[in-house]
């Protein structure tokens, strides 16, 4: 949907569903045309990098070949794309800021975002996603007894892109707009609205402490939807 279809404050249809793996849990996170398949498996032992008796929550993030207009490239030994590198991380950033490792003990979480469609902001949906993932992963542990998911999840997050498109301050870009977009910007935050994250370019100029403002309480109004659709599905499937 584009901004034909929609006002500039409105969010593109958000949506969860279950996902394809038998073998961790999985949902279908959708926003707008982009579709994300996000899932989580853990492993009962932590990197040798992290305090004894914590865990840690770590992200992968790919395209597949068929998700863009252009057919892209799948990663051969090893070797991932910068930008593919640098989305994961921030993935497993975002995610982690809602997670007590402590609480999580001496395990790791592995979370997987696999873009099956691309049209604007595919690091934002895959953040929702995973989150999403992350709390039917853990509740799986909860259910065989081994943690209390009260203690290891201490909020909820989500993130979403805002941006200034013929000067007008636009949420959720499509990829339409965020190609002609004059400032481009990912927020992340939590569910007590703390921020995470702001990534913001000028990509053909600057833009005011006015405009960073009023991008900010955009993206905030678009990260409250989103984490409406986030906690009814979680309610859904409890």
């Amino acid at each position: 949907m584009g901004l034909r279809d929609r006002g500039w404050e409105q969010m593109r249809r958000v949506s969860v569903e279950a996902g394809f793996s038998q073998h961790a849990a999985s949902v279908i996170f959708r926003m707008g045309q982009t579709v994300v398949h996000c899932s989580a498996m853990s492993e009962e032992k932590a990197p040798l990098f992290v305090p004894e008796g914590t865990g840690w929550v770590t992200a992968e993030y790919a395209m597949l070949p068929s998700s863009s207009q252009q057919r892209v490239q799948r990663a051969r030994n090893g070797k991932i794309d910068g930008r593919s590198q640098e989305i994961q991380r921030l993935i497993g950033r975002a995610v982690r800021a809602v997670v007590d490792t402590k609480a999580l003990g001496p395990r790791s979480i592995f979370l997987d975002c696999d873009v099956l469609n691309a049209d604007g902001g595919t690091r934002c949906a895959s953040i929702c996603g995973a989150y999403i993932a992350l709390v039917l992963a853990v509740r799986m542990l909860e259910k065989r007894g081994i943690l209390d998911s009260r203690k290891v999840l201490v909020d909820d997050v989500a993130a979403v892109s805002v941006g200034i498109v013929d000067g007008r301050a636009v949420l959720d870009l499509a990829y339409e707009q965020d190609v002609r977009a004059e400032v481009d910007m990912n927020l992340v935050m939590t569910g007590r609205g703390q921020m995470i994250e702001v990534q913001g370019t000028g990509e053909r100029g600057t833009f005011s402490m006015e405009q960073l403002q009023e991008l900010i309480k955009l993206g905030q109004s678009g990260i409250e939807q989103i984490l409406e659709v986030t906690r009814a599905y979680l309610r859904g499937v409890a």
